[in-house]
């Protein structure tokens, strides 16, 4: 019997769980802690990487102690991860300024002067962009690449500049900063778009950093997801609660892990996530890159395995919005407000049971409404930071109700258009696994598979597959299981959704209304957000 603690370090906040790996993964105790995301009116999207460790510290001791584990039996920690994120340090290791979330966008000039010049395909300079796919398997064409953040220090605050030792992504930082080691894995590499990953190669490109202005000597090592980095720092491990020693291993991204807390680890394999953000993946064996609808194969945890993978910026976040925006009262409308979980003698456990509860009863389709989840911009199937969310079709008989139906339904139209996308290169499975804490809503799951036409199956505890796959990571490391694949039998369905053919008529005609917005809408969104 082994133990694992493992921290999934969304966007939001930090989930620390601690499991027991034997023949299977059980989660024994877990705690939860948010975190700011600091955004500004010129698209800067950021985190504080001591808020962080913050969140680290004061989630450990409460899951062990829900877990009925001492620190000492711990036998491993690992990552799971945002992604694209960028964390500058210093030779000791300490940010030397805010980190970069995935989400920023202020670099829109130093994309335009390193790729989005001269002759163009899917807004990156030709010549460069055949190079990037060549050596990376994708492109940095988008404004929310980490190499045009980095630019935009260079260019916007030299004497931070100055200091940057490493360029590191999120957990890549943590891991630093409990051993003192600077690496990344494979997943985070393929994430700076500056990894030549051709067989023989799988180092940092030194053209390609030449290309586009890059010091390789700020890149650290990369290692793989299931190898040790080295043992916590004394010093570290005080402040978590945990054992001086303890084996550190270099984890995944969530676009990686989430998959195999999924149980999707072989080839053919498609999930659907719905947290803060959203997507659809696909693993495959090799790289594939659709350039015009901006989706690629991003490089896996598993050594030769890759996803296919089209993202949404705002999923879960978009149902957040709501719940903050539309389902409280904010102007005081009310003499008094009451929380719907103190009442109902405890039916609800939180307002998003609620708010799904009520949406249940108004019809697929919402009247018509139709909502955009582009909160934040939109990366694909096109890619437009100046994109925004919409409420289209509202009539004198709509209601909040209907309003927060319609996002649930916009965020599964987007994924419908991912997966119609995806298929024009990498055939997606006829059943897909839901998760995210999206799937914790029958009703989004059913409204899923009934926009999708898909068979849509859920695992338990569908919010934490990013620590699964993180446990995952531990339990190869340490020899427990042989690799990923044996992951798939620790992982089974409890649920499953088929397509109602009753909604379908409906569903088509809103998707093809919701599919048109965009381009209808195009010259609006850069008028009042260019």
């Amino acid at each position: 019997m082994k133990y694992a603690i493992t921290y999934d370090i969304g966007t939001t906040g930090v989930k620390t769980c601690v499991f027991e790996m034997s023949d299977t993964i059980r989660l024994l105790g877990s705690a939860s802690k948010g975190y700011k995301l600091y955004v500004f009116p010129d698209g800067g999207a950021e985190q504080d990487p001591d808020e962080w460790w913050a969140a680290l510290c004061e989630t450990t001791p409460i899951a062990l102690e829900k877990a009925g584990i001492a620190a000492d039996k711990i036998d491993g920690i690992s990552f799971c991860s945002q992604m694209q994120g960028l964390v500058l340090v210093d030779k000791d290791g300490n940010a030397i300024r805010r980190a970069f979330s995935y989400m920023d966008q202020r670099a829109r000039e130093e994309l335009k002067k390193g790729m989005a010049h001269g002759f163009q395909i899917a807004g990156a300079n030709v010549p460069k962009l055949l190079k990037s796919l060549v050596i990376t398997g994708a492109v940095a064409a988008s404004v929310k690449d980490p190499v045009w953040k980095y630019k935009w220090v260079q260019a916007h605050e030299p004497e931070n500049f100055k200091k940057v030792h490493k360029w590191l992504d999120v957990k890549e930082y943590l891991i630093g900063r409990m051993t003192g080691r600077f690496i990344m894995t494979p997943d985070s590499a393929f994430g700076a778009e500056l990894f030549d990953i051709r067989a023989g190669h799988q180092c940092w490109s030194a053209s390609l950093c030449k290309m586009l202005g890059v010091n390789i000597d700020h890149l650290p090592e990369v290692i793989p997801s299931t190898e040790q980095v080295g043992g916590l720092r004394e010093q570290q491990a005080k402040e978590l609660g945990l054992k001086a020693g303890t084996i550190v291993f270099g984890g995944g991204g969530d676009a990686s892990l989430i998959g195999v807390g999924a149980g999707c680890v072989n080839p053919g394999d498609t999930h659907i996530y719905n947290g803060t953000s959203g997507w659809v993946s696909t693993v495959v064996e090799k790289s594939v890159v659709d350039a015009n609808t901006m989706i690629a194969a991003v490089t896996g945890a598993d050594e030769g395995k890759f996803n296919y993978f089209a993202e949404l910026e705002t999923a879960g976040k978009c149902l957040e919005w709501v719940k903050d925006h539309l389902a409280l009262d904010e102007i005081g409308i009310y003499l008094e407000t009451k929380n719907v979980t103190d009442s109902y003698e405890g039916k609800y456990t939180s307002l998003y049971d609620y708010m799904t509860e009520v949406c249940s009863r108004v019809p697929a389709g919402c009247g018509g409404v139709i909502f955009t989840p582009w909160l934040h911009g939109n990366r694909c199937p096109f890619e437009d930071p100046n994109a925004r969310g919409m409420f289209f079709n509202l009539s004198l008989e709509t209601g909040k109700s209907e309003m927060i139906r319609s996002v649930l339904e916009g965020v599964c139209f987007h994924m419908r258009w991912f997966i119609e996308a995806s298929d024009k290169k990498v055939k997606t499975n006829d059943t897909v696994r839901f998760v995210g804490g999206g799937a914790l809503s029958a009703l989004t799951c059913q409204i899923l598979a009934d926009i999708t036409g898909k068979t849509v199956e859920t695992v338990d505890s569908p919010q934490n597959v990013g620590a699964v796959g993180a446990a995952v990571t531990v339990a190869v490391g340490l020899g427990l299981i042989p690799g990923f694949a044996d992951a798939k039998k620790m992982i089974p369905a409890v649920h499953t959704y088929k397509p109602n053919p009753a909604n379908k008529e409906v569903y088509d005609k809103n998707y093809a209304v919701y599919k048109n917005l965009y381009k209808a809408n195009k010259a609006n969104f850069a008028a009042l957000n260019g």
